[in-house]
């Protein structure tokens, strides 16, 4: 999983063709483009040209029922998401409304996207930048690339990647090759990290300021889930794999702590055998290798996962508690060492 989008917007298909898809693609995007509390959304019924007739209300109110429902699963209000009518090749309701929709009243495309309010940035809190990728460029060095979720990266800062805890400093910061003097929530950039080589950083590592609550490998976490897609049982000692952030490892669920009534959101059984398509539980789960998360109370983008298997998403969730390692014998860059 890769950076979350603030808003995400899905096209649907022609008569018909959105059932087969919807249970993988509706259920990623509500889960990575905003379910949970994160980002808005919008969804737009195309192809009105080619229902069957043409234009047809039915099949629009089909169409926001049916992906309505799945949306609900993952922590979205239906009613706050625009579901809007258009034809892409007609152009009806792209930017002006249609007389061949006269049966919608609500907003056109264009109208729907420019209501969107651009979200709070937590600039605030320490720092959060789970890192994508890491290159070797010559004459520089080596650069982590990611998007800052929390907080902000300056140059000079020493940071501390989790989970592995290695130390450096940050030489410097460029985004679309324009250097920065601070990368603000938000902003996908490259940094310069000295004395650092390219095998020392992995893929779903997170960058933290090293004096401001560093990032440190979990050893375990208790969740929320919301079993999405699972032809059967899932029991005590499940080893699916989990996406937090840009992290992509297997977790084993240690221990089914409660099982939750969705709607109301209390116990409604202790230790339950097994979770089944529909239910809401408590998940002590416990990676297999070391990972960063955190808590969605503290760092909201790194406490949001979907689990995955058998090619779709088979469950979603949220991190309610985390038990940290705290690493020793941790690796110092040399310049991060100079900077003490």
């Amino acid at each position: 999983m890769a950076a979350r989008p603030d808003v995400a917007a899905m096209h649907t298909a022609r008569s018909g063709s959105h059932i087969g898809g919807m249970h993988g693609s509706v259920s990623g995007w509500g889960a990575e483009g905003g379910g949970w509390g994160g980002g808005c959304g919008g969804g737009g019924g195309g192809g009105m040209d080619a229902t069957a007739p043409g234009y047809s209300k039915a099949r629009y109110d089909e169409i926001v029922k049916g992906i309505s429902s799945f949306l609900k699963k993952v922590g979205y209000n239906p009613e706050k998401i625009p579901f809007v009518p258009i034809s892409g090749i007609e152009g009806d309701n792209m930017t002006e409304r249609s007389t061949n929709l006269d049966w919608y009243k609500g907003p056109t495309l264009l109208e729907a996207l420019e209501q969107i309010n651009e979200p709070k940035r937590p600039s605030d809190k320490p720092l959060r930048l789970p890192v994508q990728d890491v290159y070797k460029i010559g004459g520089i060095g080596t650069v982590p690339v990611g998007c800052v979720q929390t907080g902000v990266l300056k140059p000079g800062m020493v940071v501390t990647f989790g989970p592995s805890g290695l130390t450096s400093e940050v030489k410097s910061i460029e985004m679309h090759h324009e250097a920065l003097q601070e990368a603000l929530p938000g902003a996908n950039v490259g940094f310069h990290v000295k004395n650092v080589a390219v095998i020392d950083l992995k893929h779903g590592y997170v960058a933290s300021n090293s004096k401001d609550d560093p990032a440190k490998e979990a050893a375990s976490f208790t969740s929320h889930v919301i079993i999405m897609n699972h032809p059967g049982q899932i029991c005590k000692g499940y080893a699916p794999v989990l996406d937090c952030h840009t992290s992509h490892i297997a977790v084993k669920f240690a221990e089914l702590l409660t099982k939750i009534d969705r709607r109301s959101g209390n116990e409604i059984e202790k230790e339950p055998k097994f979770l089944k398509k529909g239910d809401a539980g408590m998940v002590k789960m416990i990676p297999t290798k070391p990972v960063v998360v955190e808590t969605i109370s503290e760092y909201p983008p790194l406490g949001r996962f979907a689990v995955r298997g058998m090619r779709q998403t088979i469950a979603v969730g949220v991190i309610k508690s985390v038990e940290k390692n705290d690493p020793t014998g941790a690796k110092v860059a040399k310049a991060a060492a100079k900077k003490k």
